[in-house]
């Protein structure tokens, strides 16, 4: 449950429509998959050049899952 909420606090803080920020989890137990929602303009944001600020979001969750002895995956999807 931690990862979520870490997931969420750092999408918040780099986009400019917070309150457009979903995270939802899926699975349990030792395998969790999240699925980060933002508004389509802040697709940019989140992703980065090249994927740079993603790698590094799913660098820190490796770590927080690591230190809980899970695996976690995060997905950012595409806005409709």
């Amino acid at each position: 449950m931690f990862m979520k909420e870490l997931i969420e606090f750092i999408a918040k803080s780099l986009v400019e429509h917070p309150e457009q920020v979903e995270v939802k989890e899926y699975g349990g137990g030792d395998r969790i998959r999240l699925e980060l929602n933002v508004a389509k303009d802040d697709m940019g944001r989140v992703i980065g050049k090249s994927g740079k600020v993603a790698n590094s979001i799913r660098a820190l969750l490796r770590v927080a899952a690591e230190r809980e002895g899970k695996q976690v995956t995060l997905d950012v999807v595409e806005p409709q």
